[in-house]
């Protein structure tokens, strides 16, 4: 195997769901000023889940083009990352196989880490590669992001799922080595296995995203990785849009920088696009925010892209990827807006029935009413197990 081996992203997909709640509507609920939503956190509305809809067909979703374009040939290995898990001993992943027609001949594994997850997937797919050029791995993160009702968490909901197919010569970025990487032992977000919203901290997930900002770029630069100045675009974990802001803020005074506000818009500007109109999507969201730079930007050929994915508890890193020449020609600008445009608004109180809308946990027959019109959905949960349908 040659040490100067191209791996990385050959190429990416996004699903998000049949349903979205604009925060105007939000707002007009709850008496809140709009502008808190639109320019105090970044956000404009946020994709609500049909009752048939979860990370799984969602998944499915995402992944059923790249199969489509590259059919599965050498895919010997789906790496799904979530924190939304349907279930605590079977991976999600085993799903979306199925739904996917996968060859029998692949193993499946569910990663969880918070918001970064798929990151581990993604460098855990480039060691299988690394390891044997001729496979390709995968990576699919898929999440719901689910608050309480009126708590100050919920106008940051959101959901998505982004499917990676990485290879050798990728197609999109070349992922570069070293990474840099920090863990802290925080408080800051969680969701104990007897609840279905997560439970959250503003200020003390604030403070550790920034302190993990700083503790990843150090191990970054100690690893012999690029200079600040090198890069053409930045890659933040958008837990809401405006954090990304805070976030590179806090790297150039740590760089001793400074802040103008004018390199902050150039260096992440494109990469809100999806984010402020999909919501928090948790492992996903680092890679819509990939999806929206590519499909925006005049051409990044050769240039450097920095990725910061930062998960609560908690878990950063940070690493640096290449544009391939020609990845314009690979990308999915079209289906991605279409997935965007094709929800249908809610009122509150739709949104609401949807919100609390889950399956009693007796063991009996509970379908799901037919809402998504996706490709994929989830029929029914009967005698504990859950039934997924392809339309």
């Amino acid at each position: 195997m040659a040490d100067d081996l191209a791996t990385g992203i050959h190429d990416l997909s996004f699903a998000t769901t049949e349903f979205v709640l604009a925060h105007t509507v939000l707002a007009e609920h709850n008496g809140t000023d709009i502008g808190k939503y639109h320019h105090g956190i970044g956000q404009r509305s946020m994709s609500v889940p049909a009752a048939d809809e979860d990370i799984v067909t969602m998944a499915a979703t995402a992944a059923a083009p790249i199969l489509q374009r590259h059919g599965s040939d050498g895919i010997r290995t789906v790496i799904l990352a979530t924190e939304s898990a349907i279930d605590q001993a079977k991976a999600a992943g085993i799903y979306v196989h199925t739904l996917l027609g996968l060859p029998s001949a692949t193993r499946v594994v569910e990663l969880k880490q918070a918001c970064y997850g798929a990151t581990a997937a993604l460098q855990f797919a480039l060691g299988l590669v690394r390891r044997d050029p001729a496979q390709r791995v995968l990576v699919i993160a898929a999440d719901v992001s689910k608050y309480e009702l009126d708590s100050p968490g919920e106008a940051t909901q959101g959901a998505a799922a982004v499917a990676m197919l990485v290879g050798a010569d990728p197609a999109l970025v070349r992922i570069e080595e070293p990474s840099g990487v920090f863990t802290a032992d925080v408080m800051d977000f969680w969701r104990p296995n007897y609840r279905e919203a997560a439970l959250v901290d503003g200020q003390e997930s604030i403070g550790a995203y920034l302190l993990a900002v700083q503790g990843s770029w150090k191990d970054y630069t100690e690893q012999g990785g690029r200079a600040l100045d090198e890069f053409a675009a930045f890659c933040y974990h958008q837990p809401f849009t405006k954090m990304a802001y805070k976030a590179h803020r806090q790297l150039l005074n740590y760089c001793g920088h400074g802040v103008d506000e004018d390199r902050v818009t150039r260096d992440l500007g494109l990469t809100t696009a999806y984010n402020n109109v999909i919501g928090n999507s948790y492992t996903a969201s680092v890679y819509l925010a990939l999806a929206a730079l590519l499909d925006q930007a005049d051409d990044l050929a050769g240039q450097a892209v920095g990725f910061l994915s930062y998960g609560s508890g908690s878990v950063a890193e940070f690493f640096a990827g290449t544009a391939v020449p020609g990845y314009r020609d690979h990308l999915r600008t079209e289906g991605h807006r279409a997935a965007i445009d094709r929800r249908t608004a809610v009122d509150y109180a739709r949104y609401r029935g949807l919100h609390e809308h889950s399956f009693p946990a007796d063991g009996g027959d509970h379908r799901t009413p037919a809402e998504t019109t996706g490709p994929f959905r989830l029929a029914a949960v009967r005698d504990h197990k859950r039934i997924y349908e392809t339309r």
